[in-house]
């Protein structure tokens, strides 16, 4: 895994993409961090039932092979096969269940 290194020793987040802070009423869902070399997420579930975020962590996917594309790593499609690979097999056979818990609303 890529080592990530602070900045000013704040954590390093990402811009907000620019149609969300452009338009009224977008909503964040999901924030991922990595810390101490384990993923921390908060989420909102915002969804009526579960299948809406199969199709989000669909597309995820898809944008993440193309930014590995972007940087020359491999193809899109040697990026989505391997990170469906490396979903599938996660899903089966989990390497860290981790713990959820309620956040408090801001």
């Amino acid at each position: 895994m890529r080592k990530f290194q602070k900045m000013s020793g704040r954590p390093r987040e990402l811009a907000m993409p620019p149609g969300a802070s452009a338009t009224a009423g977008s909503v964040e869902i999901l924030r991922a961090w990595i810390v101490n070399g384990g993923l921390h997420v908060a989420l909102d579930p915002a969804f009526d039932s579960p299948d809406p975020w199969g199709i989000m962590l669909a597309d995820i996917a898809r944008h993440a092979a193309r930014a590995f594309a972007a940087q020359k790593t491999c193809s899109e499609k040697a990026a989505l096969e391997r990170i469906g690979s490396m979903l599938e097999a996660e899903l089966q056979r989990p390497t860290d269940l981790g713990t959820t818990q309620e956040l408090k609303k801001q």
